[in-house]
């Protein structure tokens, strides 16, 4: 063949050989190929001073830069916003770039620190003084980052999978790595190697967030070292919790990159919290109830609270915010959601009068305001074993119709079963926070989603408000014992009285009545067969209601501790102690119970 065809033969083995032996596909050679011709090219051209046109130049992606690092620190106001813009790894911290969680916050005019209807008359909203400074040293370890950043990249190459860390997020609890896959690679190729990242980083446990809401990037969520607190005072202070013009604000925490995170409860409009014990449920609960006392004063805003622990929310009792003492008995707690939703239905027939469809309106066109409600339950799963059916019949119809009526319900559970938190609770509460659980299986109950068996607990929490495609991880603020009892003392030492008296002693009666209540569904009956008949006998309750013995002697032991019926006399007799017209009244008082 000559000595251009054994050249030729020569050349096509030794390729064959360099084949086997990388073990790589032809196209990935050939593009290496290329992409070293041309940097031999350009290397060329640079030593020969050629002249590069502009249409030659090599494209701006195709130089590595370095991943952007937002830190939680200055809070940057509404002027100073911008769009995002690429800082080199080595830049001064204090130009980082700082988000808004604008799904959220409303953008609003600044509001007045008065109330935002009706005379405040005498009252102060308690000033933010009262709260302490939380005091987190702030600190960017850019050391470890670049070499978590290196860890990540080199994990993904040892499994064939090319991404590269494009940006980095830095928050008071987690540090989220926005990694930007190679085309052609499936994002569940990415979730399949959690533990392998997590075993490379050696972190407690890592989060995927895949992919990002409004990104074309994956994130790794990450924990720090160090949890950092995040303090209420500096939220209520923020100006993104200034510019949310209304009463039912609350603040929650920062989110990934340290932004405040504040919500309205006229956007959600009702919440579920879950969580296992010391996640940060009740410390989450406080914050809250803390914002809108901070935020309003009595006649703008009513407050129910249920708290069957009788730990957590007792120490608010006495502030006029109350409709009425903290309920600590399940059974109370069953009357007053009863009580809440005649509430309702009363407002309801008011707005139709006036011809109004929402309690803003309403109070614009009326000189008799009337307040928002905000009914807190602090252990639902209490509720459930005593009275399961009347507190979800309750909490559903609250949930469906309660909004244009001002009235709003936080629901709170450590205990997030199906028995608990049902189907027909979570369709009628669409906004959920998730704090850390001890299974996927809990998560999904709370999020209808895994990822909440992976928070770190400590306030780590998963925010999901309704209309929000994947929840937001916040980190939520902190307010000490102190800090509450200060605020708590400073409002009673006021001595306001509220407007709506009436309506308070209306809630405290029923409270009361309640405490007469008993388990038989029969106990009305009974009575109406005593008043009709006048006379009182076991036997007779028997033969009307046909139930057996044990359970009509106990109707009349009940009628009797009630002053329905007189004890037996001397010849075994007992008097009827009401007539029909008492009944009628009693049973009119007794119906909210």
């Amino acid at each position: 063949v000559g000595q251009v065809g054994a050249i030729i033969f020569l050349t096509l083995g030794v390729c064959i050989s360099l084949l086997l032996i990388i073990n790589r596909p032809w196209s990935e050679i050939s593009a290496f190929m290329v992409n070293w011709f041309g940097k031999v090219k350009n290397w060329l051209n640079h030593i020969l001073f050629y002249e590069v046109d502009e249409d030659d130049k090599p494209a701006p992606t195709a130089r590595r830069t370095e991943p952007v690092i937002i830190d939680h620190g200055r809070e940057t106001t509404v002027s100073e916003k911008r769009e995002p813009a690429w800082v080199e790894i080595d830049v001064n911290p204090a130009n980082e770039l700082d988000t808004e969680f604008v799904s959220v916050v409303s953008k609003v005019p600044t509001s007045s620190k008065e109330g935002k209807r009706g005379d405040s008359r005498s009252y102060q909203k308690p000033p933010l003084e009262l709260l302490s400074e939380v005091c987190s040293e702030r600190s960017i370890d850019k050391k470890n980052i670049k070499e978590s950043i290196a860890i990540l990249e080199e994990t993904f190459a040892n499994f064939g999978i090319s991404v590269k860390v494009n940006q980095v997020s830095c928050g008071p609890a987690v540090t989220r790595y926005e990694i930007t896959p190679a085309p052609g690679v499936k994002v569940s190729r990415i979730i399949s190697l959690t533990d392998d990242l997590q075993l490379n980083l050696a972190a407690p446990g890592i989060r995927i967030e895949a992919p990002i809401p409004g990104k074309s990037a994956v994130g790794i969520e990450v924990p720090n070292a160090k949890i950092l607190s995040v303090g209420l005072r500096s939220l209520l202070s923020s100006p993104v919790f200034q510019r949310l013009n209304t009463p039912l604000a609350f603040a929650l925490g920062e989110d990934i990159s340290g932004s405040p995170v504040v919500a309205k409860l006229t956007d959600m409009p009702h919440l579920l919290i879950a969580g296992s014990t010391g996640s940060g449920k009740s410390v989450c609960l406080n914050c809250i109830i803390m914002s809108l006392l901070y935020n309003t004063v009595p006649d703008e805003l009513k407050l129910v609270f249920i708290d069957p622990k009788m730990v957590e929310l007792t120490v608010y009792n006495g502030i006029p915010h109350l409709m009425c003492p903290v309920v600590t008995d399940p059974k109370k707690a069953a009357v007053v959601l009863r009580w809440m939703v005649t509430e309702m239905e009363k407002r309801y027939r008011m707005f139709a009068e006036k011809g109004v469809r929402d309690i803003n309106r309403y109070n614009q066109v009326t000189d008799e305001k009337i307040p928002y409600i905000v009914i807190i339950i602090d252990e639902l799963a209490d509720l459930m074993m005593v009275a399961p059916v009347e507190v979800e019949d309750s909490i559903c119809r609250l949930a469906q119709m309660a909004r244009a009526a001002g009235m709003h319900l936080i629901v709170a559970t450590q205990r997030p079963s199906v028995d608990v938190v049902t189907g027909v609770i979570k369709a009628n509460i669409p906004s959920r926070i998730a704090f850390a659980v001890s299974s996927q299986a809990d998560s999904r109950t709370i999020l209808d989603m895994s990822g909440a068996e992976k928070l770190l607990g400590k306030g780590d929490m998963l925010f999901f408000p309704v209309g929000a495609v994947k929840p937001y991880r916040v980190q939520g603020a902190y307010v000490s014992d102190q800090d509450i009892e200060k605020t708590v003392d400073f409002i009673k030492q006021q001595s306001y009285q509220t407007e709506d008296e009436n309506q308070i002693k209306e809630l405290e009666f029923s409270l009361e009545q309640a405490d007469l209540e008993y388990d038989d569904d029969l106990f009305w009956d009974a009575v109406g067969v005593f008043v009709e008949s006048q006379k009182a006998s076991v036997s007779l309750l028997q033969r009307r209601l046909r139930i057996g013995y044990a359970r009509a002697a106990r109707l009349v032991d009940l009628m009797e501790e009630r002053g329905i019926v007189s004890p037996l006399d001397a010849n075994k007799k007992r008097e009827i102690l009401i007539d029909s017209e008492q009944l009628e009244k009693l049973y009119e008082n007794r119906k909210l119970v």
